[in-house]
């Protein structure tokens, strides 16, 4: 056909040949993006704490932003020295209290300090928790004790997260040997997997290099999202890479990177969107670090898409003469006798399958899930959590909260703290009000003149007119005018003014009792920053209650807000134990939202994909049965579920797994309208399996290798879930969705819709030319997708594409192809269709052919009717 006879490109065939013939400026571009990546990977900052991410209005959030503001959280460490006596236990704890930062290196003959050749110091810095010089003497310490076997249980710096990061990047080493050698099974060419491998590492480099936008991510999207954009996303660069090798079979390579890109951007893009569904459910989390991992993973699905988009077009390209020499035989075996198996057993196990999940939703409905570390154990313990663990197994590690209620009334607090000490619940109590000063006094009790002067050795006139100058300092001047005999004063409150007024010069000391004032002062002012701000005051209570008597410990925090009730109008509690209260109370919201958000997503992604309203209620029961059945396993076998890891899991396995099912049900569903059930399911499942074997195992065994060599809870939990999900998931669509599309074919096909656009309605006569899908008269009945010459007359409905007439010019045009190529004329009723042929001889029909093609067509219709 003479060029202006020919359509040319449009917008995305334009824009994916601008893609292939540019491709030496994308390898530029991504060449220093990555080099970008490599410095701004370093900018963004890792949250390790989960109470960071609790909603703004819970109780522990509250408590914890007005603890920053109004006290000060002195860092602390505990030490275990092993196997030395009680002698030198004190000795080391000597050494220790001198060091320079130290406050306080607490080590006393009780079984709380020194049991089985055990020696535990609790040690406290001169320094806030977040300051730098905690760490520098925490450092000191281990220095001083290198040469005893000890060991380190401490909160300060990123110990935790830099294990888990060298974790993450053994596991991502293994994920990638895993990812070789599936790609080594399901590609046709060796060159094939550095093609892909390429693709990924341009879209991990550039996941890296920009969550420095977010400004901080969890530790947990720190960790793990490298791994699982490489499980979720390398199906997209598989269906590029299959598209070129299909059109590269008759076209050259640039032709058919092109026309490949063309046609597999739209479906990449639908195959995303459910993924991308799945994730976006997170977002609708209370608990932020679920929009926070929602967020980086959909960032990273997105880069996926840019890299097979703009960067393997090239890359396929500079393999493509490399990928014809390292051709090699295909390992993936037809799987014809599980097809038989399934259309053999469509009857039995569509039932057996309802009543499996029927079973799973109530059994996985009663998984015990935590909300803290506790009662779940990793396969594998780190450094810190082996430390953690020596220490535990030797001394009693406490349960504490605190309490935060309104400063300005001493008595009122040491009522409460007697009434929370009277508890059963509670094994001890510590505030300003309880907390013994110096000669059996506590800190808050009210001394007169006499007894100060007696206690610090003070002459009694002078301590008269040190509580005259308090009087008048107080504004009280009647007490200072009246006679100070009865004039009390709380213990610490005056010790906090005499120190001031000897520093300032107003009052002289001698050296001995100036001492003893100094260290006092410093105790208490030590305590003071702790346990009382300008408007609040904190106090610890320490609870009796095993940790892993969860519902006890929920049950009397919230008593404990009904004791203080009695005595303050407000009160925080925070610990803990509260923010893992916190956190169950949010999951029962969170789990809801996430499951109908991540349905409904991926619902509205079906509904368009499949044009028919029964097909996504099948798919989606089978991906939430397998959901239900992954969930059931734990609740077997009597372990615990993180719950966040619930949360998480579920959205990623709804909108990546279902993908394995999309791919089944759309060759069923193209393959029915020409086959009969069983060819048709067949040829699905042989068609199928090679995408379904190539990502499937690589996510689940990226889920398990994940599982089983992290120390930290919430990334094993993720990890075994998604693993075994997956494993689940692959085996349902192989087993049992092929006997569910049978059964359900009639539902399906009773249930299909369709979305059109306003049809329009056209006539002509005379020379026509007909593009695209039509349905009306052509001096006869015409129903199909056509593209033809028309001698006659036309009244259709234009479903999609075009229909001109062909004036003089075009029709002589025509004819001289016609000479040249040959016509294929069908004639209806006096009606003529000239069908374009094309010049290769691989196209060339002639009448016979169209007449054994329209017999076979006839034959499958049959075949299709009578099934």
């Amino acid at each position: 056909m003479p060029d202006e006879e020919k359509k040319g490109p449009g917008l995305i065939g334009k824009a994916c040949a601008f893609i292939v013939d540019k491709r030496n400026l994308f390898f530029l571009l991504f060449t220093i993006l990555a080099i970008f990546s490599a410095f701004s990977r370093n900018w963004v900052n890792v949250e390790n704490s989960l109470a960071y991410y609790l909603p703004d209005t819970t109780e522990t959030k509250k408590g914890l932003d007005l603890m920053s503001e109004e006290f000060v959280t002195y860092g602390s460490c505990t030490f275990m020295v092993a196997n030395v006596s009680y002698e030198q236990g004190e000795r080391l704890a000597r050494s220790i209290n001198e060091m320079e930062g130290v406050f306080s290196a607490d080590f006393k003959d009780t079984p709380e300090y020194y049991n089985n050749g055990c020696a535990k110091f609790a040690v406290t810095f001169d320094y806030p928790e977040d300051d730098e010089r905690c760490l520098e003497a925490q450092d000191r310490i281990k220095d001083f004790l290198r040469d005893c076997d000890y060991y380190l249980d401490t909160s300060l710096g990123d110990v935790s997260a830099e294990l888990i990061k060298n974790e993450m990047s053994t596991i991502s080493i293994i994920v990638v040997i895993i990812v070789l050698g599936v790609l080594l099974i399901t590609t046709e060419a060796y060159a094939e997997i550095p093609v892909l491998l390429i693709t990924f590492g341009g879209a991990a480099v550039l996941q890296m290099g920009t969550n420095f936008v977010f400004g901080t991510i969890s530790y947990v999207s720190d960790s793990v999202t490298i791994v699982l954009q490489l499980a979720l996303s390398i199906d997209y660069a598989i269906i590029y890479l299959n598209r070129y090798k299909e059109e590269h079979l008759t076209l050259p390579p640039r032709e058919a990177a092109i026309e490949a890109l063309t046609k597999a951007i739209p479906e990449i893009s639908g195959s995303s969107l459910t993924t991308i569904g799945g994730l976006i459910a997170m977002t609708f989390m209370q608990f932020k670090m679920g929009p926070d991992m929602g967020i980086v993973l959909i960032k990273a699905i997105l880069l996926s898409l840019v890299s097979v988009f703009l960067l393997m077009p090239g890359v396929i390209m500079l393999f493509a003469g490399l990928m014809e020499k390292t051709k090699h035989r295909n390992f993936i075996p037809k799987i014809t006798a599980i097809a038989k198996f399934d259309y053999a057993t469509r009857f039995f196990m569509v039932p057996v399958f309802i009543a499996v999940i029927i079973a799973a939703f109530f059994i996985s409905n009663r998984c015990h899930y935590a909300y803290g570390y506790s009662s779940i154990t990793p396969p594998i313990r780190n450094e810190a959590q082996i430390a953690k663990d020596m220490i535990s197994e030797n001394f009693h590690s406490p349960n504490f909260v605190a309490v935060i209620v309104p400063a300005g009334d001493y008595d009122r607090e040491k009522a409460l703290l007697a009434d929370l000490e009277s508890r059963d619940e509670v094994d001890h109590a510590v505030g300003l009000s309880n907390t013994e000063a110096i000669g059996g006094y506590m800190l808050t009790d009210r001394l007169t003149p006499r007894q100060f002067s007696e206690l610090i050795d003070l002459d009694y006139e002078a301590a008269e007119l040190v509580y005259a100058a308090y009087a008048i300092n107080d504004e009280d001047y009647a007490k200072a005018v009246n006679g100070l005999s009865d004039y009390k004063v709380p213990l610490i409150d005056m010790f906090m003014f005499v120190h001031k007024e000897v520093e300032e010069g107003y009052v002289t000391l001698d050296d001995e009792t100036w001492k003893t004032l100094n260290d006092a002062c410093r105790l208490m002012n030590f305590a003071k920053t702790q346990l009382q701000g300008e408007n609040y005051v904190r106090m610890l209570v320490y609870l009796d209650i095993p940790e892993d008597e969860q519902d006890r410990i929920y049950s009397f925090i919230d008593g404990m807000h009904a004791i203080a009730g009695q005595y303050y109008d407000e009160c925080l509690v925070c610990g803990e134990s509260v923010s893992e209260y916190d956190l169950k109370k949010s999951f029962d919201r969170d789990n809801l939202v996430v499951n109908i958000v991540s349905i409904l997503a991926v619902l509205v992604v079906l509904l368009f994909t499949f044009k028919s309203a029964g097909m996504p209620v099948l798919l989606i029961a089978v991906i939430q049965g397998s959901i239900w059945i992954n969930f059931s396993v734990p609740t077997l076998m009597h372990n615990d579920i993180f719950f966040m890891s619930y949360l998480i899991v579920s959205s990623i396995q709804m909108g990546a797994n279902i993908d394995y099912a999309i791919v089944i049900a759309s060759r069923y569903t193209e393959l029915r309208e020409t086959m009969g059930r069983k060819e048709a399911i067949v040829d699905t499942m042989n068609l199928s399996f090679p995408t379904i074997v190539t990502s499937g195992p690589m996510l689940a065994l990226a889920g398990i290798t994940i599982g089983r060599l992290t120390s930290d809870v919430a990334i094993y939990n993720i990890g075994q879930c998604i693993g075994l999900g997956t494993i689940i998931s692959i085996g349902i669509t192989l087993f049992i969705l092929p006997q569910i599309l049978l059964v359900g074919d009639t539902i399906i096909s009773k249930t299909a819709f369709v979305m059109n656009m306003p049809l329009r309605s056209r006539s002509a006569s005379g020379l026509i030319r007909v593009d695209g899908a039509i349905r009306g008269r052509i001096n006869g009945t015409v129903t199909g997708t056509m593209s033809a010459i028309i001698r006659g007359d036309v009244s259709a409905f234009i479903e999609a594409g075009n229909m001109e007439v062909v004036d003089e010019a075009g029709e002589e045009a025509i004819e001289a192809v016609g000479k040249e190529a040959g016509e294929t004329v069908s004639k209806e009723s006096g009606g003529t269709v000239i069908e374009e042929v094309s010049e290769t001889d691989s196209e060339k029909g002639s009448e016979a052919e169209t007449e054994k093609v329209s017999e076979e067509e006839s034959g499958k219709q049959s075949r299709k009717e009578g099934d």
